[in-house]
């Protein structure tokens, strides 16, 4: 069965051809939504309302081989539709890797999951979103910005400002501090 007619019968109320529809993507957009929340019950709350709103309006989609997208484009809605009614809440997120590499110093990819999880909460949440649907979801700038409904240079500029700023959270993160020593002296 193709996803046109998965859509369609969706479309006429079949449970079971939305679940098809919805079950390959579920884990990658829970954890887009957990990296955008940085909070894993709000991300599960978002999620659940875009798949809702999918749900609700599926009848209504022109172009079936879109699915996907559009999908994507109402789970970030409800992402930010969850910021703007609950407020902002620092709850720790664990990041996980698309493909963990084999390395044998765990300490390493410890710390850079570290620096990275930092340097991402440092962000405004739309500039983690664009960082997150670009770098984790692995979609190009013209998909990002087509789900977050702004223009491609627009997506471009807020990427560029928003590994800038990542990378200026990191090196700070790196850079040694002077510590005073006896005699009023800094080491």
């Amino acid at each position: 069965m193709d996803k046109r007619e998965l859509v369609e019968r969706a479309g006429r109320g079949d449970h079971d051809a939305f679940a098809l529809l919805v079950g390959t993507s579920i884990g990658r957009l829970d954890g887009a939504a957990r990296l955008i929340l940085r909070d894993p019950d709000l991300a599960r709350d978002a999620v659940q309302d875009g798949f809702l709103k999918a749900w609700r309006s599926l009848p209504a989609l022109r172009d079936p081989e879109r699915f996907d997208a559009w999908l994507r484009r109402l789970v970030v809605r409800s992402c930010f539709d969850t910021l703007r009614r609950r407020g902002r809440r620092a709850v720790e997120v664990e990041l996980t890797p698309l493909h963990s590499p084999v390395l044998d110093d765990i300490a390493s990819i410890v710390a850079d999951h570290d620096l990275l999880d930092g340097a991402l909460r440092r962000l405004v949440p739309e500039s983690r979103a664009i960082v997150v649907l670009h770098y984790y979801l692995g979609l190009p700038l013209p998909d990002v910005a087509a789900t977050l409904g702004i223009p491609l240079g627009t997506a471009k500029s807020r990427l560029h400002r928003s590994l800038s700023a990542m990378r200026s959270s990191i090196d700070s993160s790196l850079a040694p501090t002077a510590v005073p020593v006896a005699g009023g002296q800094y080491a």
